[in-house]
């Protein structure tokens, strides 16, 4: 699934997705996804398969609610994982030639009507053993403080983050959520969540950003 895939005739499962590659005469591959066709010169170039961040429409923000809220007792952490929404893109020589998504997409509002911002939107379990889906985000729930704190939902930053990938996985960094204050802050840290990955993108943190709501 996620990696390099030689420019030949054949099918490439991604998800629930399909991608067919087709050998044609003068040296071009016909590459088809669902209703998405496009030609491309061949040479010793592989076509990638590699996740990508789910900004859809262009949004900066992720977030993710927790089927129950989750209680942290003070001066203590906690370590899970949560389903996450990815998407798929196909690149060769550095060039982007198709981007989609793996399941349904759905958005919200973060924030007030006024002054919020629309982000994607997914709804998981907090697992304690990393989950059997695609798309996976390592949290690292700490409380500082001297009181319990509950946590009903984390929202990410997203956009120029690194993805770390396996063959049939996809990982975002490791998010560490710091509950002080009645504001979580959130660091996507740009850290593999764990080793033996490989990488889309550049090791860039993204750190200390304030859900206010």
């Amino acid at each position: 699934m996620f990696g390099e895939h030689e420019l030949k005739t054949q099918f490439i499962k991604v998800g629930g997705k399909k991608i067919h590659l087709l050998e044609e005469k003068g040296g071009i591959v016909r590459y088809r996804r669902d209703d998405v066709e496009r030609l491309i010169k061949a040479n010793d170039e592989p076509l990638k398969i590699r996740p990508a961040p789910a900004i859809g429409y262009g949004v900066n923000l992720l977030m993710i609610k927790f089927e129950e809220p989750i209680a942290v007792p003070p001066r203590d952490s906690l370590t899970g994982f949560a389903e996450a929404p990815i998407e798929v893109a196909a690149e060769i020589g550095g060039m982007e030639i198709d981007r989609f998504i793996l399941g349904r997409e759905k958005y919200a509002l973060y924030g007030t009507i006024e002054a919020g911002v629309i982000c994607r939107y997914h709804v998981s379990p907090f697992y304690l053993e990393e989950p059997e889906t695609i798309g996976v985000a390592k949290l690292l729930l700490s409380n500082p403080s001297n009181e319990w704190k509950s946590l009903e939902k984390v929202v990410l930053p997203i956009k120029n983050t690194p993805m770390y990938y396996m063959e049939k996985k996809a990982y975002y960094p490791l998010l560490v959520v710091i509950l002080k204050n009645h504001i979580p802050e959130v660091n996507n840290t740009g850290k593999p969540p764990k080793e033996g990955l490989n990488i889309m993108g550049n090791q860039l943190s993204l750190p200390n950003f304030l859900m206010r709501w």
